[in-house]
């Protein structure tokens, strides 16, 4: 996943380099000053952002100062008396919020990572002013006016950057309602203020409703099934969370809990599904309905407001699919294919649970995943324990994901400990170019705590421009479970593929070569950023890539051969619920985001309404629930992905086709990795993305027929 939040709370408006110095005073009598370390371009190697010296208290005043600056730098574009140009007009506004940009991806990065009490109450206070300042813009007739004319008279004559510069900013602001009559435009400022609002509200309530559905464990006995490392972390987790009992089961952001696959204990199977499931839609204080169903009308109100039916129509204009039937469309080809298949799956699972619990047990949705997984160490004679201790995340990181990019992209990657982060289990790393040149620094935060929220995400303290002259500077976030000092740190083969996956996001990010911040590495719109991470994942199964990763954590061996094998092979073993449950995630966004405002159903009808859509689309299915139910649709309701998490599936099948194309060619080979480089890692949204895909792939069209392909589903 790429992270969004902070694109979309500054309305997407661009921003520039400059430098200002701010003092705030430390004492009690205000007596020693220092200067602010966010309003300074950091002296650290590339501008990295030198947390040494930033202070938490140090955010507002930067955001504050930040703000005034962009304001000050629009009040010098409107009233500048020259005719509007596109030098005197666009690369001022692209360049207008530099600062501000500089310093909220650093916040941001901590909001999401590590938000602590301090952090929570800055962010309280900063997201309604980032809100006005973004009303305060995209409303600013006179600002638009100009813009409008440049684009009116300049538009044919510009070439390449400049043109798609101009026409993105233009086509933005009438987005955002540039062009509504007053009244409208009042309205519309109202809304994406309550929206900011329930935003940063729903933020904190998953956050902490998430923290509080912990499974709480009075004795070792009732973690049976659990290996000691995965039981001495439950143990520390505890600890961690206050120590209510011995240990305790933390709740990950997806509705199945991988660690159902090995509890023995049918009753705490049962505790930690409910836990999750429940997490935000009980009675208690972290029931989200009322910020959803409010969010949902606002959108729906929004979207009519801009004459569109309803949001998805509105917010799938400027996608590859453009329109909810062609999204409909796609889905209901894979929904055909899966239907069957999940349903000769749960049979062969309930089956194989009767053979030991007897003809009348039912098979519960948090049964699945442990008779599964019986099922595949029968079938296969293999388990997730035999093969963790092959995935150490250090090997994974360095033998797989680093070891792939320079086979395939020709970079090379040196850890700076001299360069500080915000905490000590980041990572930082120089990257190379194959002629020696740095082209980027990569930070890693792969391990989960109770700041960071779940999942994992990509984004960035500085993106790419060669307008701004500025390198790079990316990062990926994770929630893997860190193991005792002096210990390895394992992971399963999903987080294995996690890395991979949000690794392509930062290659999209770090390989970016564009002239202006707005157009570079991963701006491009939603239905396509999800492909470079989704093709990435496929050089964690190529044998010459997976041989150099998949190393014993204690002897160093690679994995043998027969359990490679094997555990290549079992990739695709009950592959029918990853593609349901993400089918089914998929069609509550749309129906929530297809409905006219007066059929946005209240907080008490919530639930009922997302179990009467999933029936509508023939996905109602007690065994494969959705991999985010409404409650905690963090993707949806929090970040960018309204009416777009199709893009997954939908970006899936763009990157089987790419991942064929380079099977073709030579996975491995340079020239195949350079031509991906050059016809769209490098180009960010420079040019349209059907055609980057058409230029790599030679296909007119993508084929749905790769994805099943790939999951073994034809």
């Amino acid at each position: 996943m790429i992270k969004i939040t902070k694109t979309l709370v500054t309305l997407g408006l661009a921003s520039v380099v400059m430098q200002s110095a701010a003092l705030d005073m430390d004492g009690m009598n205000g007596t020693t000053a220092r200067k602010n370390p966010l309003l300074e371009q950091s002296k650290l190697p590339f501008g990295a952002p030198d947390f040494r010296k930033i202070k938490t208290s140090d955010y507002l005043p930067a955001i504050e100062t930040g703000i005034q600056k962009q304001r000050e730098i629009i009040s010098a574009i409107v009233s500048n008396p020259e005719t509007p140009s596109f030098e005197n007009t666009i690369i001022p506004y692209e360049e207008s919020d530099a600062l501000l940009d500089r310093v909220t991806s650093i916040f941001f990065c901590l909001t999401g990572a590590d938000k602590t009490p301090e952090i929570a109450q800055t962010q309280k206070k900063v997201m309604p002013m980032l809100t006005e300042l973004g009303n305060d813009i995209s409303f600013n007739k006179l600002l638009f006016d100009r813009i409008k004319y440049v684009y009116d008279h300049e538009y044919a004559q510009l070439k390449g950057e400049n043109q798609k510069l101009l026409e993105t900013i233009y086509k933005r602001f009438v987005r955002s309602g540039a062009l509504l009559p007053e009244e409208k435009m009042a309205r519309m400022k109202e809304i994406n203020l309550r929206i900011s609002d329930l935003q940063e509200k729903w933020g904190n309530t998953l956050q902490d409703a998430t923290n509080d559905a912990v499974v709480w464990v009075q004795n070792r006995e009732e973690l049976a099934g659990l290996s000691e490392a995965d039981m001495a972390q439950c143990e520390k987790d505890a600890q961690s969370r206050g120590g209510k009992a011995p240990y305790c089961i933390v709740i990950v952001n997806t509705t199945q809990q991988p660690i159902l696959a090995s509890l023995d204990n049918r009753d705490l199977r049962r505790r930690v599904f409910e836990a999750s499931i429940h997490r935000a839609d009980g009675t208690g204080l972290f029931n989200t309905f009322a910020i959803v169903t409010e969010i949902a009308r606002l959108r729906a109100e929004k979207a009519s407001l801009m004459g569109f039916k309803t949001y998805a129509d509105y917010s799938l204009e400027n996608t590859m699919a453009k329109t909810p039937e062609a999204v409909y469309q796609f889905l209901n080809q894979l929904i055909d294919v899966y239907t069957p298949k999940a349903d000769t799956e749960t049979k062969e699972i309930e089956e194989y649970a009767r053979r030991t619990m007897g003809s009348s047990f039912q098979l519960q949705p948090y049964d699945r995943f442990y008779y599964s997984a019986k099922m595949k160490k029968e079938m296969l004679n293999i388990s997730d324990e035999e093969i963790k201790p092959y995935f150490n995340v250090d090997s994974v990181q360095l033998n797989g994901v680093f070891y792939a990019a320079n086979r395939v992209y020709g970079l090379t990657f040196k850890e700076r400990k001299d360069i500080p982060t915000y905490h000590p289990d980041m990572k930082v790393f120089e990257v190379k170019d194959r002629n020696g040149k740095t082209i980027a620094l990569f930070y890693s935060d792969y391990f989960r705590r109770p700041t960071k929220r779940g999942g994992a995400w990509m984004s960035s303290f500085a993106k790419q421009s060669r307008q701004r002259n500025q390198i790079p500077l990316i990062y990926n976030v994770c929630n893997n479970a860190k193991a005792p000092e002096g210990q390895p740190s394992l992971l399963t083969w999903d987080e294995v593929t996690t890395l991979f996956h949000e690794f392509g996001h930062a290659l999209h990010g770090i390989l970016s070569d564009c002239q202006y911040n707005t157009l570079s590495g991963t701006a491009v719109a939603r239905d396509f950023v999800e492909m470079p991470s989704q093709f990435n994942e496929s050089f964690a199964t190529i044998p010459e890539i997976f041989d150099h990763f998949a190393l014993h954590a204690v002897t160093g061996q690679p994995m043998p051969k027969d359990l490679k094998e094997k555990m290549l092979g079992s990739i695709n073993f009950h592959s029918a619920y990853s593609l349901g449950e993400n089918l089914a995630a998929t069609c509550l966004d749309m129906a929530w985001h297809v409905l006219p405002e007066s059929q946005v159903p209240t907080a008490a009808e919530a639930k009922q309404f997302e179990t009467e859509a999933l029936r509508h689309v023939h996905l109602l299915n007690s065994q494969i629930l959705p991999r985010y139910s409404t409650s905690y649709f963090n993707h949806i309701w929090g970040s960018g992905y309204a009416a777009g998490y199709y893009s997954y599936l939908w970006t899936e099948v763009l990157a089987a086709n790419i991942a064929d194309c380079f099977a073709e060619r030579g996975a491995l080979k340079p020239e195949v990795g350079q031509d991906m480089r050059n016809k769209i890692l490098s180009r960010g949204n420079t040019l349209d993305l059907m055609q980057m895909f058409t230029d790599f792939t030679h296909m007119k069209q993508p084929d749905a027929k790769s994805l099943l392909k790939a999951r073994g589903m034809e």
